[in-house]
């Protein structure tokens, strides 16, 4: 069980060596985001009572953590497939669930540091927001659950270009359809029961009303918790599946 430290230290050791360069990266896509759709077009949109730009900073922390935690399954591809490290793990006194672990601490360890960057970025925008518990309770959640998934796809996907695929045809549009950059309720109802299905649409959705200093909705972290569990019960089976 302990030898999860030793797989999250390796990572470490990666992310230190890395630094700047991931720092830089994490921070291009949320300006981006945040000129083109926060200055650019929501300068003068409100969303209910609330400036546009107030709406979407959460958004993107949601989103930025959701793909920085799933972003681990690139990592581990590489590793595994090129470096053979993950040969090497299946020599060490390490288990299945010690390796999840690890490898789980990183995807959040990255969402972590990017979200920070987001909220350094709203700053000079004077966007305001309660980073309290639940705040970062939300942000934990969305980036295990995805960072679990991340392991469980590098270790199911067998090359780079079905891993591509899996980010485009479903990582990618979840970005865009979870509630980061619009209010879900606009969508007609079978829209809407269908983004309801999606774990970012809760995410967004529990970050937002927390960070604008509603109460925490229960029902959306209630989700989040079971859909973590089931993440990591999948990259444990896929681990130990990979193992074999």
């Amino acid at each position: 069980m302990r030898g999860w430290v030793a797989v999250y230290l390796r990572e470490l050791l990666i992310i230190k060596h890395r630094l700047w360069r991931l720092l830089l990266s994490f921070a291009i896509s949320p300006t981006l985001y945040l000129i083109a759709f926060g200055l650019g077009i929501g300068r003068d949109v409100q969303v209910g009572e609330r400036p546009y730009l107030e709406f979407l900073i959460p958004g993107l922390v949601a989103m930025s953590s959701m793909v920085q935690g799933f972003g681990i399954n690139v990592e581990i591809n590489v590793a595994r497939f090129y470096l053979k490290v993950f040969e090497e793990f299946q020599a060490a006194p390490i288990g299945p669930l010690a390796y999840v672990l690890g490898e789980v601490a990183t995807g959040v360890t990255r969402s972590l540091m990017s979200v920070a960057i987001i909220l350094l970025i709203a700053v000079p925008a004077g966007v305001g927001l309660s980073l309290g518990v639940f705040f970062w309770l939300a942000v934990v959640l969305n980036s295990t659950i995805f960072a679990a998934l991340g392991v469980a796809s590098a270790m199911l996907i067998k090359s780079h270009a079905d891993q591509a695929l899996v980010t485009n045809f479903i990582i990618t549009p979840m970005a865009f359809l979870g509630g980061t950059f619009f209010p879900v309720e606009n969508m007609p109802h079978v829209v809407q029961f269908f983004l309801k299905l999606l774990p970012l649409t809760h995410a967004s959705a529990a970050i937002r009303q927390v960070a604008l200093g509603g109460a925490p909705l229960l029902e959306s972290y209630y989700i989040l918790t079971a859909l973590c569990l089931a993440s990591l019960a999948l990259a444990y089976w896929s681990v130990d599946k990979a193992r074999d």
